[in-house]
């Protein structure tokens, strides 16, 4: 054990996601388990700037692993952007005596943490929140497992609604620069198309296969759409497209929004955000830091922060291919 690290912070910031609180409960008790102090920072880096700190024992954090959203509140800091900011950040934690920071959040949270780092030499740990599961160095995020049966178990109320009255449903969902959401939540809830940011599909090959559809007999369709998928401007729009071009097919759009965000976690995100909490804390005991402890293959493994930012992460091809075959 490093003798240096007597009080470990931890903090929430940018999007929440189902499994922030789980992972907060594991930080808080494996620094007791260790008899390591832990606080709480709230609102993230804002919160830090403002010295918006609690003390947080064991049972500071019950019945809080089926809860989403973090109970330590999240905020996006354009203060904590600047030099001042960071360096007020700073101030606090060394009169907090607080000697290392857990960080839970995605690729903007994990930037201002290499760059803490860098400038005052803080130890620093992330684990990855996000429902989009776009963080380089692991195979799931937390919250992405219940956001996909979120979106799943609304596709499936809305195909109810398509089949009644034959209609083709664009259903939006979350995924602004990677479509591991649309993907699998629309294989698994057996959408006809699915549109992401890496594959360009392109409009034309959209009504082909909305017209092979017809012609096979189907009188209903899903087609799910990454909020980032580049084919139309959004979802309205390849709306107007299809109605202008395919006149015979009734045309809804769903936009799912926030509540993909929201929601208890699933088993999977709670044991997932319990084993990536005891490792960070235990990462910076063992005197490490600047890494990013994630999961992949069923291992919890260590990813340097810098390559966790810089990676990007690539959708399975192998489920495109799935997903053409199954939805003929």
């Amino acid at each position: 054990m490093s003798l240096n690290i007597k009080k470990i912070g931890v903090l929430t910031s940018g999007g929440d996601s189902p499994g922030m609180n789980a992972a907060i409960r594991a930080v808080v008790r494996t620094c007791a388990f260790h008899n390591i102090e832990c606080a709480g920072v709230y609102r993230g880096y804002q919160g830090m700037i403002e010295g918006d700190f609690k003390e947080m024992g064991p049972r500071a954090v019950n019945n809080i692993i089926n809860k989403g959203g973090t109970i330590l509140k999240s905020a996006r800091s354009k203060e904590f952007m600047t030099e001042e900011g960071r360096k007020k950040a700073h101030a606090n934690l060394v009169k907090q005596g607080i000697d290392a920071l857990v960080v839970i959040g995605g690729n903007g949270s994990f930037t201002g943490a290499l760059l803490f780092n860098k400038e005052f030499g803080f130890p620093v740990i992330g684990i990855p929140g996000t429902i989009d599961n776009d963080i380089f160095g692991t195979s799931f995020t937390l919250g992405y497992d219940t956001a996909l049966n979120t979106v799943v178990e609304v596709i499936d109320k809305i195909r109810d609604t398509a089949s009644s009255h034959n209609r083709l449903f664009f259903i939006e969902v979350m995924g602004r620069d990677a479509g591991h959401i649309a993907l699998n939540a629309g294989i698994g809830a057996g959408a006809e198309e699915i549109l992401i940011p890496e594959e360009d599909m392109g409009l034309d090959r959209l009504l082909d296969s909305l017209r092979k559809s017809k012609a096979s007999g189907k009188s209903s369709s899903i087609v799910v759409i990454a909020e980032g998928d580049k084919i139309g401007k959004n979802a309205f729009e390849l709306k107007d497209y299809v109605e202008e071009n395919m006149p015979e097919y009734d045309v809804r759009v769903s936009i799912l929004g926030h509540m993909q965000r929201g929601g208890s976690p699933s088993c999977f995100d709670r044991v997932l955000a319990s084993r990536l909490g005891v490792k960070a804390v235990e990462t910076l005991l063992e005197g490490n830091s600047n890494y990013m402890v994630g999961l992949i293959r069923d291992e919890i493994v260590l990813t340097p922060l810098e390559n966790a930012v810089k990676g990007k992460t690539q959708v399975d091809k192998e489920l495109i291919r799935v997903s053409d075959i199954v939805s003929i």
